[in-house]
């Protein structure tokens, strides 16, 4: 069955929530400045707990009383928001919050390898194949040859992000037992548990602002953060899901990378070299062979062109034995 056609108000929503996930990288490179990564990432997830139980209980939605429900989640919650949120602001101390982006588009891909490795109706064929590879070589392109045999700051960085991503499969794949539950519960839970974690390492850690109270701006950019990147970005994300399917959904990881180096670029100051452009292509090319649908329009538009009636006349004699394929 074919992906369901996008709608004008579906692109505009896909478009919206790309710009909330790539200005999460933004907001995240301010706060950064004035707030320890292990702070961001507990702030990151206790807002957007507390917007997601507001969303539930105002749509009032029922919260599940089965153990295993809750513990199926808290399990979750490590490999969705824990662990991948503290390695990616760690590495953003570190690198570009365009460059992070970019690398953190590879998480599709490492969904591909995990639901190879652990399903059994999910396995890798030629076409995804192509596509790992390419996103492969995209990372290989990033990371560049003078990172052999030299493993300095940015290349530990560029790591955890890559490490990040790869929770992010995880989770994506073990998240597949809650299908049918309400997705805005579901994110409460995993952000509630996040919380629930982050917390006591956060005050191990130490004070999470490093000199004193943040500003009002990185006050602003936490808050943003957790309402608007996380809380909003999710209920907006299952909206579509549930209007425009998953293959349709999953397009907004083209979109990100776009929307965070254009905000790195005009807020932060930041810049990238070309080879982490070309890198970036790279990766999209590998998710948009993943995706597979430019390959069948091509091969839809073609098939069209064969089919079409030629009214300039009679066809040529090297083309008059050939055979006709109809749909």
């Amino acid at each position: 069955m074919s992906a369901p056609r996008m709608t004008a108000r579906e692109w505009g929503l896909l478009l919206l929530l790309s710009l909330l996930w790539g200005s999460a990288f933004m907001f995240s490179g301010l706060s950064l400045k004035e707030v320890t990564h292990h702070g961001l990432a507990f702030f990151r997830v206790a807002i957007a707990a507390v917007v997601l139980l507001l969303a539930a209980v105002a749509a009032r939605l029922h919260f599940p009383r089965n153990p295993q429900f809750w513990g199926g989640l808290a399990i979750l919650s490590l490999t969705s928001t824990a662990i991948p949120f503290t390695l990616l602001y760690w590495a953003q101390t570190h690198i570009a919050s365009g460059l992070a982006a970019i690398l953190n588009a590879m998480t599709p891909i490492f969904t591909i390898l995990v639901a190879h490795l652990v399903t059994r109706d999910e396995k890798m064929d030629t076409r995804r194949f192509a596509g790992v590879v390419a996103g492969i070589a995209g990372v290989a392109v990033i990371v560049g040859p003078s990172a052999l045999g030299h493993f300095d700051g940015n290349l530990w960085a560029e790591g955890a992000v890559l490490g990040a991503g790869a929770c992010y499969a995880v989770s994506s794949v073990y998240g597949r037992r809650f299908i049918g539950e309400s997705p805005v519960v579901v994110s409460f839970a995993q952000m509630a548990f996040g919380s629930a974690i982050l917390l006591p390492v956060m005050l191990i850690a130490g004070a999470p602002f490093r000199d004193g109270l943040p500003s009002p701006t990185v006050i602003a950019a936490i808050f943003a953060l957790g309402v608007f990147s996380t809380g909003l970005a999710f209920v907006m994300f299952f909206r579509i899901l549930a209007r425009a399917g998953a293959t349709n959904a999953v397009l907004v990881t083209l979109l990100v990378p776009v929307s965070a180096i254009l905000l790195g670029v005009l807020v932060l100051g930041e810049s990238l070299a070309p080879r982490q452009f070309a890198g970036m292509c790279l990766i999209a090319l590998g998710l948009l062979i993943n995706d597979g649908r430019p390959l069948e329009y091509l091969r839809a538009r073609l098939a069209a062109l064969r089919q079409r009636p030629d009214v300039s006349g009679p066809a040529p004699a090297c083309m008059i034995n050939e055979p006709h394929h109809s749909q």
